[in-house]
């Protein structure tokens, strides 16, 4: 009889991470592959082989497949957009050189800022005549002469990426559908996407950068996408920005909903693991071999936001708020021309990777520092991967002499940086968004997450760092706690006072029936799929929205008012003050939304039994390890400790894909679910 298998695959810079979960047994295997940049589809392939390996089972036994990957993510932060074209309406073929007028940190600190390229040089910019107004009435017919002219002139030019937004086309999306069919005949070979089927809200210049980011990563993750659902035994859905999962087929119609699609699974996973053991709200920070992702988690659900970028691009669709930085264990130590230690944003990678893999790497990386300071073993995986331990010393004594520092103090340096860069990025996602850094325990996960987790709780003031068991695989983990989830959004922007509830009523009915059309399609019956409601308001006269929940039930008057008093609470929350009842700042609607919802059967987390208190029976014995100087430190295996165990720094932990130096001064404890729980022993 064949078994029901579940595979969670994280594709990430370094390694690519497999969890397979047993339906009917409960077991759950973990394992982890290189990541091979060139082709991501081998180590995918490879990593599932090597978990059906482990469990003894063949490829009929799997059931579904679940993936995060970064191919999207990749190509934009690269800049490797190639070939791009764009249509728009006719007199707007500038918006994209016109853009929006902020610079980074403001007009003060930018002086010398300079406007980076357009997503597509305004020489690959065609217009068609015709013209909407914002309710989607026709002020002027769409012109096919121009159209066609338009169609040609792209085929002509080779560019086979074409990005088409119309002015206004999310209130009548009948002008871009015409073109995509002058497309198809005059250019067959061109992959398009329109913007009325990638962002169908207002704002022109974040609806056209946001579509054409979607044309400009479709080639190539459709072709990545088609490779890995060809080698796979079972159906295959791709983990989104918006924490929900969808079949490859319709991921592949919008491979913009993708970008952050491994970070946003790590944040759910820890979401999923940590509130199990009481920890509703925390800040969860995903450490891997070359970046740092970080997130709010707040009463078990991350926070999302539809303002987010990639590299250097708006991208205005649903996505967890995740702020990344170039600071994981292969980001490279180097020397600026002013003499000073830097580390990051530049990583090894998983080619050739840091000098302790001895895979050719020539630069200094964090997880070297680690190395040569004891605070990870002479190997990773189990003794899958051994490492170099003297190459890494030579090349932290070479950057050491450059700096006139001893190789200890230099390498605690390189650590000491890379925790300030993660602790500035917890503090951007923190104390930026009016939340206090100090209320938040920190969940620390990924290869290289729970490394430099005590320094945290030093720096930034938390209570506790909560380490799940297998942290390296998380994210995979988080893969198979992913409802299938799609989002749909419509512009109505209307006074409160002067709103019509039946037209909510009817926006809200054609969303759900969307919505519900869609988990049809991804194989929910009747009863099976759910939808949620939300709403973005804003006062009369502001630039940007805040969204909220809405209700279940009939769109009426209570349902209006209720709206609006979610919004006056979540304004004061999030800004500290609000116009409740104040006239002369009326409430605007914007934007309205719908989550269509497919729940999935998550994996369970069993509780252990209590333990003796004695955690001498994980010691496996001692090593050199430098904290404030070097001392011999006991060392532990992490799956050999149970509930109740407690453990004083200075040691460290041990397991299979990851390690946790616990420093002086903070004192690891295991909990009922497999976690464990550092705090500091004092605080000063």
């Amino acid at each position: 009889m064949a078994r029901r298998l579940r595979i969670g695959i994280d594709t990430g810079g370094t390694f690519t991470d497999v969890v397979a979960l047993d339906e009917e047994g409960g077991g759950v295997v973990t394992t982890k592959t290189h990541s091979t940049p060139a082709d991501p589809a081998e180590a995918f392939t490879a990593g599932v082989g090597k978990a059906l390996g482990l469990l003894g089972a063949e490829p009929e036994d799997v059931a579904a497949l679940s993936h995060g990957t970064t191919v999207a993510t990749n190509r934009l932060l690269e800049g490797r957009i190639d070939d791009l074209g764009f249509i728009t309406t006719e007199g707007f073929e500038f918006i994209l050189e016109i853009a929006r007028q902020s610079v980074p940190d403001g007009y003060g600190n930018s002086y010398f800022w300079v406007k980076p390229p357009r997503i597509v040089p305004v020489h690959r910019v065609r217009t068609v005549g015709g013209r909407l107004d914002h309710t989607g009435a026709e002020l002027r017919p769409f012109d096919e002469e121009s159209a066609v002219a338009a169609a040609r002139w792209f085929r002509e030019a080779g560019i086979l990426a074409i990005g088409v937004c119309f002015l206004h086309s999310y209130a009548d999306p009948s002008h871009e559908l015409r073109m995509r069919e002058i497309l198809a005949r005059e250019h067959p070979d061109a992959v398009v996407s329109l913007s009325c089927e990638v962002l169908r809200e207002y704002r022109e210049y974040e609806r056209s950068v946001t579509t054409l980011v979607d044309a400009a990563v479709k080639p190539a993750m459709t072709g990545y996408l088609s490779r890995i659902a060809g080698r796979a035994a079972a159906p295959l859905l791709v983990m989104k920005s918006n924490g929900g999962v969808l079949s490859a087929e319709e991921v592949a119609r919008q491979p913009i909903t993708t970008v952050l699609s491994g970070p946003a699974a790590g944040a759910l996973g820890a979401a999923f693991v940590v509130a199990h053991s009481g920890h509703g709200s925390v800040v969860t920070l995903d450490g891997g071999g070359t970046s740092t992702d970080v997130a709010v988690v707040l009463d078990g659900e991350p926070t999302l936001t539809t303002e987010g970028t990639i590299g250097r691009h708006p991208v205005k669709i649903p996505m967890i708020d995740i702020v990344t930085v170039g600071a994981g264990g292969g980001s490279v130590a180097w020397r600026s021309p002013e003499g000073a230690l830097k580390v990051g944003p530049r990583s090894a990678g998983a080619d050739p990777g840091p000098l302790c893999y001895g895979r050719g790497g020539t630069e200094v990386t964090v997880t070297d520092a680690h190395a040569v300071l004891g605070r990870i073993p002479p190997h990773l995986l189990g003794g899958e991967v051994p490492l170099d331990v003297d190459a890494a010393a030579a090349g932290v004594d070479a950057l050491a002499k450059e700096l006139g520092l001893t190789s200890e103090r230099a390498a605690a340096g390189v650590l000491e940086i890379s925790a300030w860069n993660q602790a500035n990025a917890i503090r951007q996602i923190t104390v930026k968004r009016g939340l206090d850094v100090r209320d938040y325990p920190l969940v620390a996960f990924g290869g290289s997450g729970p490394l430099l987790a005590c320094r945290l709780l030093d720096v930034l003031g938390m209570p506790a760092a909560v380490v799940p068991e297998n942290p390296g695989n998380l994210s995979a983990f988080g893969l198979l706690t992913v409802d299938v989830k799609n989002d749909y959004v419509r512009t109505r922007v209307v006074r409160d006072a002067e709103l019509d509830p039946a037209l909510i009523a009817g926006v809200y009915a054609d969303l759900e029936e969307e919505a519900m059309g869609a988990l049809a399609l991804e194989g929910f019956g009747p009863g099976e799929g759910r939808v949620a409601r939300s709403a973005d308001l804003r006062y009369y006269g502001q630039a940007f929205e805040v969204r909220v929940p809405a209700p279940a039930g009939e769109p009426d008057d209570a349902f209006r008012a209720e709206v609006v008093r979610r919004f006056h609470d979540a304004h004061e929350s999030l800004y500290g003050y609000c116009y409740r009842d104040d006239p002369r700042h009326p409430v605007e609607w914007v934007n309205l939304r719908v989550s269509g919802i497919g729940p999935i059967a998550r994996p369970r987390l069993p509780e252990r039994p209590q333990g003796d208190g004695d955690p001498s029976r994980a010691r496996t014995g001692t090593r050199p390890v430098y904290f404030d100087g070097w001392e011999d430190t006991p060392v532990y295996r992490r799956e050999r400790l149970a509930p109740g165990d407690a453990i004083e720094g200075p040691a460290v932990i041990e397991e299979f894909g990851s390690t946790i130096p616990l420093h002086p001064g903070f004192t690891a404890e295991l909990d009922r679910h497999g976690n464990l729980v550092i705090t500091a022993n004092t605080r000063a």
